[in-house]
């Protein structure tokens, strides 16, 4: 397996699950850096990592391998499993090493947009539709997306992400609340601090809110700075705790200082939320979800949080208003959200549903 996520420890537990089916040996290849993250793991006794230096490290679909071909080589795979788009040059350099070794490939996707690529991805992704065996699907609107790509629709499967459940749980988190000054119920936002992202909606909310609040934003991104600007404008500056990006291993003790978690993403002509992993790390924490209904986010929520219209700022402050006010809603959406998690969204389920395709592949 190749991925790029790989540099954070917390997406390995899948393949310590993976690992348990007695026939499959694992072997993962995974950048030394990715951007400002340096490798966390770099060794698992039930499975091998090889740490490489990857050529432009942080640029998503323009990165990849240098010396790749002999690690195939010394290897010797049955299957070469490619986390990454089906139009990124690291896919096209893997499948291009899986067919020259007879080697059963496949890539995963999360493009929920149908897009046509200027040259030279258009050519790599043309190259890598007919070349892959298989194909993963985070949802079934990305899975449509690639039937109208003209990716056959036997050959992907759908699997949601995952999370360590067992890591991602309920605890009380004194210590890190009284460091952060969280001193009254905490609203709080995880993940990239861009514009679609739509955290400056959740700030307006905020805002609007008659108890005061504190708003705690883990993230770093091109509109960080904007934050403080905007919390001086909006009269909230003292409410607002920012912490740039932490290790994977700490997500868990943030979550757990926050009341509810909010994803306010926003569609934009090229994007929309493809998951929202942070949706289901939150609920597994017990820590009940507000979701726009950008992209796949209502579907990940269910009936186990509060969805709101994207970009509808009121809407947003009349569904806090519900969880501040209302504890019996807080205590249920809580015990649903965790429920909805174990139910589909672990990765023992993940990593099951993984070893069914390459079993399907090998036969």
């Amino acid at each position: 397996m190749i991925w790029k996520a790989l540099v954070s420890e917390v997406y390995h537990k899948r393949f310590e699950e993976l690992v348990r089916f007695k026939d499959v040996e694992l072997t993962l290849i995974v950048p030394t850096k990715w951007q400002n993250t340096n490798l966390e793991k770099k060794y698992c006794r039930e499975y091998r990592i090889i740490p490489r230096k990857v050529i432009l490290s942080g640029y998503n679909h323009f990165h990849w391998y240098p010396g790749l071909e002999e690690l195939v080589k010394q290897i010797q795979p049955d299957i070469f499993h490619i986390e990454e788009e089906h139009y990124s040059l690291v896919t096209f350099q893997s499948i291009r090493l899986a067919k020259k070794y007879d080697i059963k490939c496949l890539f995963v996707s999360l493009q929920n947009i149908y897009k046509k690529y200027p040259f030279p991805f258009s050519w790599i992704e043309r190259y890598n539709m007919e070349n892959a065996d298989y194909a993963v699907a985070a949802s079934e609107e990305i899975r449509n997306v690639l039937v109208m790509k003209g990716f056959g629709k036997e050959r992907i499967s759908v699997i949601p992400y995952g999370v360590d459940h067992l890591k991602y749980s309920r605890m009380e988190m004194l210590e890190l609340k009284s460091k952060l000054r969280l001193d009254n119920y905490t609203i709080g936002y995880i993940g990239r601090l861009v514009k679609e992202k739509g955290f400056m909606d959740l700030l307006r909310a905020v805002s609007k809110l008659k108890r005061k609040v504190n708003l705690l934003i883990v993230g770093d991104g091109e509109s960080r700075n904007k934050i403080t600007v905007e919390g001086r404008r909006l009269g909230i500056s003292e409410q607002i705790r920012i912490v740039d990006t932490i290790p994977s291993s700490q997500i868990p003790s943030y979550l757990n200082c926050m009341d509810c978690l909010v994803l306010p993403s926003r569609t934009t002509k090229k994007w929309k939320e493809q998951f929202g992993r942070v949706l289901i790390e939150a609920m597994a924490c017990e820590v009940p979800v507000i979701g726009s209904n950008s992209g796949e986010i209502p579907n990940v929520i269910g009936d186990s949080g509060l969805i709101f219209k994207e970009g509808d700022v009121d809407d947003l402050a009349s569904k806090l208003e519900v969880l501040i006010n209302n504890k019996d809603v807080r205590v249920e959406l809580a015990e649903k959200g965790r429920q909805r998690v174990l139910n589909n969204f672990t990765q023992e389920k993940v990593a099951k549903d993984t070893y069914k395709i390459y079993q399907k592949m090998m036969s």
